[in-house]
Formats: structure tokens, sequence, C-alpha cells
């Protein structure tokens, strides 16, 4: 007899290959673990200092969270009617036809590995700065990204309760990091800033210096859209404080991905319509909370107040540790970030192999035939898994900057999430969503898809301008190919 789960997806055209395993904790857990205020909040916050000094995280990390929660919440109510693995690819070509999901696939394929790409690289970068204290060599830290991502893949390939139990223990790992950060710091750091300095402006980045080169691999070469649009380049020059403060906020907006994860476990959840909806929003909303509190407080520990130093150190958030703690207490902290960054690659592997699955699944791409593959013994797309971890070092070998890195993935990951709530506007479910925001749903639908075109433009300019041109030749590739694919019209 059927469960309700699998009667719906049964209705959806799919039979259950997964093994449904995850209640509602676990689900909310994978997406929690992939945003990881200890990955991407951590390793970017020089980032963001440099860009727009204290005023990043006290102010714009609550804006970032606010807009992505309109965004967290839309896509709830598309996953509450359409419970799949293929999540958002399979919203779209539900909603508006097979080019609409084919599209909404491919960028959601690519930015689920560059987002493992960049977490994996972020943690390798961090690892060698808490053991050697000094940056490494690029071909070091993709050495140390590959022995991090190796114990990844054997979890994942191992089955979905073992990855739903670690996911379960991450939650809590990053609870009580950020509790032990924010509880050292306040109680027993050596330097506390006025409250004044929490909402001061003080970038210390040379913004037109800064964009001048576009690193390709280890090669850079003269910034060309200067020269195609001489007045950016005197923006640039001018350095306004509005453009410094929203090319900071790629520091929030990049540990505000990989929550569609929930959406893509969803034929391994049980009571899926209602806890892959909430597994979503209360993953951003958790996240927002716990962030914010984290990042004050490591801004108001800066020591003596110098955001350039801070800023310019390879790695900020151990530098403000370092000179804030007694040394046992520093290493303690290092290792939980450490073991974090970890947990968070594990769950990012997980939601990406689902979703490189599930198109698949629908021979979507060449090499279907095996990427659908499901192993026998634990029920995981294990093709899948170990192609796309692949995938994800040989983005590192073309995007040598880690900030580009994590651009593309936001860039790549938001146009999949707004395309389906773009298609919802304009054509409706198709389908009855128990998780509804009822009247409120068009006004947050709206602002979501405005949100996401606004940071589609603002993470493409330099310093990330291989972003750019990357997704337009990207765009352009997926064109012609859609174009001439008159095979899936029947599909539509």
């Amino acid at each position: 007899m059927l469960s309700d789960d699998e009667r719906d997806l049964e209705q959806l055209g799919y039979r259950q290959q997964l093994l449904r395993e995850m209640g509602g904790f676990a689900n909310f857990a994978v997406s929690f673990s992939i945003i990881s205020i200890l990955t991407g909040a951590v390793l970017l916050f020089g980032y963001g200092l440099k860009f727009a000094g204290p005023l990043v995280n006290s102010i714009g990390w609550p804006v970032v969270s606010l807009f992505t929660m309109c965004v967290a919440a839309s896509m709830a109510e598309i996953a509450s009617a359409y419970p799949t693995a293929g999540g958002l690819y399979f919203w779209a070509r539900r909603i508006g036809g097979w080019r609409w999901g084919w599209a909404t696939a491919w960028l959601n394929m690519i930015g689920q590995v560059s987002i493992t790409a960049g977490i994996n690289l972020a943690a390798a970068i961090y690892l060698i700065g808490a053991v050697t204290h000094k940056p490494a060599s690029w071909s070091a830290q993709l050495i140390v990204m590959v022995l991090i991502l190796i114990p990844q893949i054997a979890v994942n390939l191992w089955g979905i309760r073992l990855t739903a139990r670690l996911n379960d223990i991450s939650v809590w790992w990053h609870i009580g990091g950020v509790l032990l950060i924010v509880i050292s710091l306040a109680f027993f750091g050596r330097h506390h800033n006025s409250g004044s300095f929490l909402f001061s402006f003080r970038p210390s980045a040379d913004l037109f210096e800064s964009s001048k080169l576009m690193a390709i691999g280890d090669r850079a070469f003269p910034s060309p859209i200067f020269k195609l649009v001489p007045p950016l380049a005197s923006l640039y020059k001018a350095a306004p404080v509005a453009l410094l403060f929203v090319l900071s906020l790629l520091q929030a907006q990049w540990t505000y991905t990989g929550y569609d994860a929930s959406a893509h476990l969803a034929e391994e959840t049980k009571l899926a319509r209602m806890n892959s909806a909430w597994g979503i929003v209360l993953s951003v909303g958790v996240s927002a909370i716990a962030g914010y509190v984290m990042l004050m407080v490591l801004t108001w520990c800066i020591p003596h107040g110098d955001v350039a130093a801070t800023a310019n150190d390879p790695y900020p958030v151990l530098f403000i540790i370092a000179n804030n703690l007694p040394p046992l207490l520093s290493q303690i902290i290092a290792l939980v970030i450490g073991v974090a960054m970890w947990l968070c690659g594990v769950a990012s592997v997980t939601s990406m192999g689902r979703m490189w699955y599930a198109f698949a699944r629908d021979d979507g791409m060449p090499g279907s035939r095996w990427l659908k593959r499901v192993s026998g013994r634990h029920q995981t797309p294990h093709v899948a898994i170990l192609v796309t971890s692949a995938l994800s070092v040989l983005l590192c070998l073309y995007a040598a900057a880690w900030f580009v890195v994590t651009s593309i993935s936001t860039i790549c990951l938001y146009l999949a999430y707004g395309i389906p709530i773009l298609l919802k506007l304009r054509y409706g479910l198709k389908a009855e969503a128990p998780w509804s925001l009822g009247r409120w749903s068009k006004v947050v639908n709206g602002i979501a898809v405005l949100w996401i075109a606004i940071i589609t433009i603002v993470f493409v300019l330099p310093p990330n301008e291989l972003v750019l041109w990357t997704m337009l030749v990207f765009g352009l590739m997926l064109a012609a190919i859609s174009l001439t694919d008159r095979r899936r019209d029947s599909h539509s």
C-alpha cells in the first residue's frame, strides 16, 4: 500500500526509488548546514569589511536576510505543491514548460557544483590558515580541498541515514559554535569597541585598483569592462558609498545559498509537502538570527577598532579571535569552525547529487543513462555524486579567486530560484500547496524576483568580472542548444 508521500510522487510522474527516511528536522538540517554561517559569514568576513567596514554586518546582514526570506518563502510555497527531488527544475517545467525547466536545471546544476566548490575551497583556505597561520599557494589549497572532499563523498555514498544523522549533528554543532564564539568574545575578549563603531562606514579597499585585473586560472588579464564602459571606470574611481555597500553584500548573500536542498531531498523526506517547505524557511530564519548575533560580536571585538588590519589579514575571524582570547580557547574555536565547514560540505554534496540525478532521470543531459543510476544497497545516486564532486574540483582550476567561485554559485543559484517564482507570478500554481503565503503571496513573490534581479547585476561587476563573461558565454550556449533541441517541445 502506498503512503501519502509515495502517492503524491506517483501523481507527479515518478515512482519511489530513493530511501524515504528523513523527518522534518533532518530536512531542515540539510539546508541549515549548507547555509552554514560558520562557513560563508566567516570566510567572507574580510571581503565585506574591506568594502563597507562594520556597516556590512550591522546593516548589510539584516537587509540581505529580509530579502532572502522573501525568496525562501516564495520557494517554500512551490515546494509544497511539487515535492520532488528535481525541485526547482521540476517546478519551472510543470508551471512554464520544458524550456524553462531545462534552463532552470542547468543554472541550478552549475550553481550546486560551484557552491560545493566554494564551500570546500573555503574550508581548505581556512584549515591551512588555522594550522600554518599564513596563506598557501593555490595548488596547495586545491590539494587540501580534494582531501576534504573524499570523506564527504564516502559519507554520501554510504546512504541517506548516515548523511541525515550528520546533518542533525551539524545543526547543534553550528548553534553551539556560534554560542561559544559569542560568549567567549563577549566575556573574555580583550577588545570591545563602541556602539557607534558597529554602525560606521569604514572601507579599506582601493576599489579601482583592485578591479583592474581579471584572473582565469593562474593567469591575469586587464579588465575589459572598463574599456567597454568608460563611465563605469569613473564610477569606480569615485567609489561612492552606495556602490561599496552593495558590493559588500556578497558576504551575506553567498552565505544564504543552498537552502533549496530541502526541496531536492523531498523524495527522501516524510510528509514532504509540509516538511520541505518549512525546511527552506526555517533554515534561512534560524541562520539570520544566529548569524547576526555572531557577526555583531565579531565586529564589536575587532582589535583596537582597526578595520583595515582586520580586513587585510588573510584570516580575519581567526585574527579577531587570536587577538582577543587565550591560545587554547582560540584553538578550540578554530577547530569547531573547521568541523562546521566540513559538515557544510557533506550537506552540499548530498543536495548536488540529488539535483543532477533528478534531471538525468528525465533524460535531460548527456550521460543521463549513467547519472540516473541508483545503487542497490544504499539507494543513493552514486554516479551523480561522483561526477558532480569531480566537476567541483575542475571548476576551481578555472576560477582561481575564491570570491569569483562564490559569485558564480550565488548568481546561478538565485537565477534558478527566481525562474519558478517568476513563472508562478505569471501563470500561478497548477497544484495545491498546503504551505501557502495566502493573500501576501504575490507581493512576496514580486519582492523576491526584484531582489534576484538586483543581485544578479551587482555580483557580476568588478572585482567579480569573470562571472559576467562566464555567465554570458553560458547563457549563449544554453540559448543555442535550446533553439536547436526541437524534440523537447512535445514535453512542454
